[in-house]
């Protein structure tokens, strides 16, 4: 039972191929070795007492009994337990799929026409924040801190079939420029900070979402970082069009 219970646990219940099937297998199994033990534990006879007379063997048929009785009964339970396992199984997968039909049909399958796949700004932002609150669905909003942090965020918004917003804390700015950048006046947090803003324009449209670039906060202490931010996305609009977050 532990390797089955091992098994189950590596599964993943909400994946259209449905790998939760082990868990449903193990509860069929559980159900019919449950049945089976306890059938035999209950109905299979006891051995005869010869000598009656004796309190020794008295008591050893009393206690072969009772041990038969407590078997059967343990088996029962298993037998139960299992045939709950399954059950709970199905409604789970039942319960997944309905969440994976709602998320594609109702909130990403319209999109306004102004957002493109690729980093939204401007109007299009407008109109893509109107539309999440108009639909009642929210932007998960990701901390990232390398290229590989962002391209996993985009991944998984590409299978979640919707928008992302991949934002930059100082601290993750620095972390992607290196630890042994010099950070004289933030300079290491701002250059990190517009490199992995640049990454994300260079890839975005690549995973087909659309992507919403911002920070992850900013106090009173960071503005020096902010402010370089700030200007980056001026200069980006300068040459572009568009700002860079």
């Amino acid at each position: 039972l532990k390797a089955i219970r091992a098994r189950d646990v590596q599964s993943d219940l909400c994946s259209p191929s449905h790998q939760a099937m082990p868990s449903k297998v193990a509860g069929v199994a559980l159900a019919t070795a449950g049945a089976y033990a306890a059938s035999q534990a209950f109905l299979a006879p006891t051995a005869p007492v010869t000598q009656p007379s004796t309190g020794r063997h008295l008591r050893q048929a009393t206690e072969t009994s009772g041990a038969a009785s407590c078997a059967g009964a343990g088996a029962l339970a298993v037998g139960v337990a299992g045939v709950a396992v399954a059950a709970n199984q199905k409604r789970v997968s039942r319960r997944c799929q309905v969440v994976r039909q709602a998320v594609a049909e109702k909130v990403f399958t319209k999109m306004p026409a102004s957002v493109k796949p690729g980093v939204v700004t401007g109007q299009a932002l407008v109109d893509l924040l109107n539309y999440a609150k108009e639909n009642e669905f929210a932007i998960p909003g990701v901390n990232v801190v390398s290229s590989s942090s962002v391209n996993a965020c985009m991944e998984a918004a590409k299978k979640a079939g919707g928008p992302v917003m991949v934002t930059f804390s100082r601290g993750g700015g620095q972390f992607l420029a290196g630890k042994a950048a010099d950070n004289t006046d933030d300079a290491a947090c701002i250059a990190g900070t517009v490199a992995g803003a640049l990454h994300v324009r260079q890839v975005a449209k690549l995973y087909g979402v659309p992507v919403i670039l911002h920070t992850d906060h900013c106090q009173k202490s960071w503005l020096p970082w902010f402010d370089g931010l700030i200007e980056a996305s001026e200069e980006y609009f300068e040459k572009n069009g568009e700002p860079l977050f």
